[in-house]
């Protein structure tokens, strides 16, 4: 039990073993033991401790208090919905309350477990909770433009979202759930408001949760499934129908028609639109917790409630990727269509400018996509020195040697970055996958070590603020607007359609 391998110095001497032992211990422990059991142990190693005399018993409990404060600080908002963990660690606190006179050297760090411990303290219990508390909106929630220009926080399991469920006949009801709600929670909302509606009773029986997705493609979700809303594809839908209206479920009329004029990309600079993708990343990549990154790797046990910021943010990059292949494909007109692309390649470069390394590859990718690439006679209106720099985009953004071109890009950027997450979920994958969390009994220290410097990356690149020179311009507002609120193609086969309908024999 790695707890019980803490160094046990003097609190004086914070040596850096010290702190990234610690470090990689509060950040990695899900892999090895639930939370809770974690704190438990904390508390069985402090009242063991407090058997011990003399300075080495004290020199654990200090090691005990370092272990609990760095704990708090680094999960902090995330405890208030741990009710189990709150109150062992309420326990605890008392404990080593109790001793604070031998703690005098130690005052800030006491004061400090006191403000943290307050923290854990302040979750309200959901039967006291004000009616009006307020409800956060997701990506596409009814398209609201008040919504989409809000500063971004952070989702918790707790929650409420308002959620369109579709019927087979592309009625809907607008449900107000949790964004941990199971699917036989959602299925609950959907049948009370189908009563109160006075819809066909039979609509009501025996229903099922299914999601659509633009293309057709049906997923059953089992109802112990909780969190589903940050799981959905681009443009796809919550239906609630009977079992035996399953197979004739079909998806919603796609919402972007072509339209004779130009769309709002062609009236936007690429410095523009750039500057925004970048500040609306920053804010949803600020909102992901360390924590998720190993969550969602590593299925810790506070589950998918606790990924849902990553999930959102994984869930931006493929819209990015299909708003550009869908904008270059709507366009009719082939010097036009030439013209957004050389705009995209300019939006990617100033993405790269910016650090923004998620925006720049979504980008790069929208435009690798077969349905966009396969433009021949569009691509060649493109002048030289665009096509040299996308070349030089493409050997950036490829995989190969391990996406080496990208890591020796990134290594070289100091703070504020924003990384192409995938990848770096892929890195974590790569470690979990590569070794095994316990070895004859043991934990793998090197792995947990190896899993928390990768963490400690994500820290480092938000590790400052990021400051962009954007001028308020008239159509500021509009622009961010846009940016926000991307309507998008994510059926490929839709995408082809209309890539053949520009170029009909185009390789």
């Amino acid at each position: 039990m790695p707890i019980h391998g803490l160094p046990s110095p003097s609190y004086k001497i914070k040596s850096t073993y010290s702190y990234i032992l610690l470090d990689d211990i509060v950040l990695t422990h899900s892999l090895f033991l639930p939370t809770e059991k974690f704190l438990q142990e904390l508390h069985q190693y402090f009242v063991w401790a407090g058997g011990m005399e003399g300075p080495e018993g004290l020199g654990r409990k200090q090691a005990c208090l370092a272990m609990l404060l760095h704990f708090l600080d680094t999960y902090q908002g995330l405890l208030q919905e741990e009710e189990g963990a709150g109150c062992i660690i309420k326990d605890l606190y008392l404990l080593i309350m109790k001793d604070e006179s031998l703690y005098q050297d130690l005052r800030e760090d006491t004061l400090r477990l006191h403000q943290l411990v307050e923290t854990v303290e302040l979750k309200i219990p959901e039967e006291s909770q004000p009616p009006s508390k307020q409800v956060k909106p997701l990506f596409r929630h009814f398209r609201r433009i008040d919504s989409c220009l809000q500063t971004r926080v952070a989702f918790r399991g707790s929650d409420e979202i308002f959620c369109r469920v579709y019927m087979p006949d592309h009625s809907y009801v607008t449900i107000r759930s949790r964004l941990s709600a199971s699917v036989q929670d959602i299925l609950g909302s959907v049948t009370e408001k189908l009563q109160y509606s006075e819809e066909p009773a039979g609509r009501e029986d025996s229903l099922i949760l299914v999601a659509v997705a633009s293309s057709g493609e049906k997923v059953l979700l089992q109802p112990h499934e909780d969190c589903v809303f940050t799981t959905l594809g681009i443009n796809s839908h919550l239906f609630a129908c009977t079992r035996d209206s399953y197979e004739a479920l079909v998806p919603l009329p796609e919402e972007i028609q072509v339209s004779p004029g130009d769309t709002e990309i062609h009236r936007v600079e690429p410095e523009d639109v750039a500057n925004h993708l970048t500040a609306f990343h920053w804010e949803l990549f600020r909102c992901v917790h360390e924590l998720e990154f190993v969550d969602y790797v590593f299925h810790g046990e506070r589950g998918r409630r606790e990924t849902a910021n990553l999930e959102l943010l994984l869930q931006r990059c493929s819209e990015v990727t299909h708003w550009v292949a869908t904008e270059v494909l709507l366009c009719e007109a082939p010097g036009k269509r030439a013209q957004l692309l050389k705009k995209f390649i300019k939006i990617a470069a100033i993405c790269k400018q910016n650090q923004d390394l998620l925006s720049f590859y979504a980008v790069v990718m929208g435009l690798d996509n077969a349905a966009v690439s396969r433009l021949r006679l569009t691509w060649e209106k493109l002048p030289g020195k665009f096509k040299n720099l996308f070349r030089k985009f493409e050997n950036l953004t490829d995989p190969c040697r391990n996406h080496k071109s990208y890591r020796e890009v990134i290594s070289k950027m100091k703070p504020p970055v924003i990384p192409f997450v995938p990848l770096v979920l892929k890195d974590l994958t790569f470690l979990h996958e590569g070794s095994k969390t316990l070895v004859d009994g043991l934990v793998n220290i090197e792995k947990l070590h190896s899993v928390a410097e990768k963490v400690r990356t994500i820290r480092r690149y938000r590790s400052r603020p990021l400051c962009l020179d954007m001028e308020a311009s008239p159509h500021h507002l509009q622009t961010k607007a846009y940016v926000r609120q991307f309507q998008v193609i994510d059926n490929q086969n839709l995408l082809f359609e209309l890539s053949y309908k520009l170029e009909a024999n185009s390789q």
